[in-house]
C-alpha cells in the first residue's frame, strides 16, 4: 500500500519501512518549538518530571512573540522564565526583543525548519511548516517538555485528504482566500486529525508566502497538519537558508486518501470569514454593508513581505477612513527592516496607520488592538471565535491583506479590485 507525503516522513522518523493511517508510532524529532506563553508551562513540567537536560540544544526553538515587548508583569515573568531556561540549557534558537518575530514566520525565514523535518510546537499553528514539505504539528506543553528532554514524540499516523489545485489565482486574491474558501467548503472539523495534502499543477502558481499561509490555517479545518510537495519554488526559498540538508518526500502513486477535492484557483474570489467561525465564509463583495472599527494586518498567517507589499500597494498615497484604526504588524524584524528600507512604513504612517514591532498581540486578544463591546475588526489573523480579539460582544472578520487594506480605506468590508 502506498504512502502519502506525511506518512513517508513519519515512517522515516520512526525508523519504519512503512506506516498506515491510525498506527501509533514513536518518531524522532528535528525541532521542538515553544513561545512565551507555552514554554513556561513546559518548563514547569520538564522540572517536575526530573529532567536535567535537553536532548539537543540546537533542535529547540523558543520564540518570545505573543506578549513581547512585555505588556504587563505576568508577561514579563513568563519571558524571564524562558530566558533563564534557554540560558541554563544553552538553547541555540532563542529569540528575544530585537531578534524576535512571530514564530511561524521567523523559523522558516531563519532556516531553522526545512523539508522532510518532523516538528512539534506548543502552538496550534505549528502546522505552517508543511509549506516547506515538512511534517509539523501543534502539541500541548507537556508534549513539548517530553520532546525537549527525549527528542521523540508519539503520534497516531493521520489519514489524508488530497486537495488537487489547478489554474491560477486572480490578481486580487492570495493564499488566504484559498484556505478560507476551503474551510468554508469542508467546515472547521472537515479535516479532523487528517493531513491536508496540497498537490496539482496549480501549486506552481502559489508563492511560498501563499503556501505558508495555507498550511498555517490547516488547523482551522481541524487538520493534524497541512503539507505541500517540494518543488523549484521551495528549493529556491531554502537554498542557502536552511541549517539542515532538506529531505524531499513525495506521495506514492497509489497513496490512499480518504477523499480528493479539486480546487480551481481561477474561480477563487476575495473571501471573508464572518463571526464567529472560520467556516462562516462569504465573498467580500456581499459584505459591503458591514462597517468596521479596526483593521489589523499581520500575524503568523499574513505578516510576511508579500502581505506588507499588498497593504502598501493599496494604502500608498491614500488615507484610512475617518474613525477607523489601522494596525500593521510586520511578522519579523527582517520584514520590519525591509518595510522601512522600501518606504512602506512612511507610507503606512502617512495613510493614518500605526506600525508595530513583531508580535502576535491582537490576534489572541493580548494587546496592541483589543476590541470593546460592539466593535468590529477585519483582520488577516486566523481565528474569529467569540471574544478572540477582546470583548465577547465584539466581532472579528478574517480576510486577506488586500481585502483588509481595501476595507481600511472605506471603513466597510470591501473587495479589492484586480490589479
Amino acid at each position: 500500500m502506498g504512502m502519502t507525503m506525511t506518512q513517508k516522513i513519519l515512517a522515516k522518523h520512526a525508523g519504519l519501512d512503512s506506516v498506515e493511517a491510525g498506527q501509533l508510532i514513536s518518531a524522532k524529532l528535528d525541532l521542538v518549538l515553544g513561545n512565551d506563553i507555552t514554554t513556561p508551562v513546559a518548563v514547569n513540567e520538564f522540572n517536575k518530571a526530573g529532567f536535567d537536560g535537553v536532548f539537543d540544544k540546537d533542535r529547540i526553538a523558543i520564540v518570545l512573540d505573543h506578549f513581547v515587548p512585555n505588556k504587563d508583569i505576568k508577561a514579563a515573568e513568563q519571558s524571564k522564565q524562558c530566558r533563564e531556561f534557554a540560558c541554563a540549557h544553552c538553547v541555540s534558537h532563542f529569540y528575544d526583543v530585537g531578534k524576535m518575530g512571530i514564530e511561524h514566520a521567523l523559523l522558516p525565514e531563519q532556516g531553522v525548519v526545512t523539508a522532510g523535518d518532523c516538528i512539534i510546537g506548543a502552538d496550534s499553528h505549528t502546522c505552517t511548516y508543511g509549506a516547506l514539505g515538512a511534517f509539523s504539528t501543534g502539541v500541548g506543553s507537556t508534549d513539548m517538555a517530553a520532546g525537549m528532554a527525549t527528542g521523540t514524540a508519539w503520534f497516531k499516523v493521520p489519514a489524508a485528504i488530497k486537495f488537487e489545485l489547478k489554474g491560477k489565482l486572480p490578481k486580487n486574491c492570495s493564499g488566504k482566500d484559498v484556505i478560507l474558501t476551503i474551510i468554508g467548503m469542508i467546515g472547521v472539523d472537515g479535516a479532523l486529525y487528517k493531513s491536508m495534502e496540497f498537490t496539482g499543477e496549480g501549486v506552481a502558481s502559489l508563492s511560498m508566502d501563499d503556501r505558508l499561509c495555507i498550511c498555517n490555517m490547516a488547523i482551522e479545518a481541524g487538520a493534524k497538519n497541512g503539507i505541500f510537495p517540494v518543488d523549484d519554488i521551495t528549493r529556491a526559498y531554502m537554498s542557502g537558508r536552511t541549517e539542515r540538508e532538506p529531505r524531499e518526500f513525495s506521495a506514492d502513486p497509489d497513496a490512499v486518501y480518504e477523499k480528493v477535492i479539486e480546487i480551481d484557483l481561477s474561480k477563487i474570489v476575495p473571501t471573508v470569514a464572518c463571526p464567529h467561525l472560520p467556516e462562516n465564509t462569504k465573498p467580500a463583495s456581499e459584505l459591503s454593508d458591514i462597517k468596521v472599527d479596526q483593521v489589523v494586518i499581520g500575524s503568523c498567517t499574513n505578516g510576511r513581505m508579500e502581505d506588507m507589499e499588498a497593504a502598501y500597494n493599496t494604502l500608498k498615497g491614500k488615507k484610512v477612513a475617518d474613525g477607523l484604526r489601522c494596525i500593521i504588524i510586520p511578522a519579523t524584524m527582517a520584514i520590519y527592516r525591509e518595510c522601512v528600507e522600501r518606504g512602506y512604513v512612511t507610507a503606512f504612517i502617512d495613510a493614518g496607520a500605526v506600525v508595530s514591532t513583531p508580535t502576535c498581540g491582537p490576534c489572541l486578544g493580548g494587546y496592541m488592538g483589543i476590541l470593546a463591546e460592539g466593535e468590529r475588526c477585519i483582520a488577516t489573523t486566523n481565528r474569529n471565535f467569540v471574544g478572540r480579539m477582546g470583548h465577547v460582544k465584539s466581532e472579528v472578520y478574517l480576510a486577506s491583506p488586500k481585502t483588509a487594506a481595501a476595507s481600511a480605506l472605506t471603513g466597510r468590508i470591501t473587495a479589492p479590485k484586480e490589479d
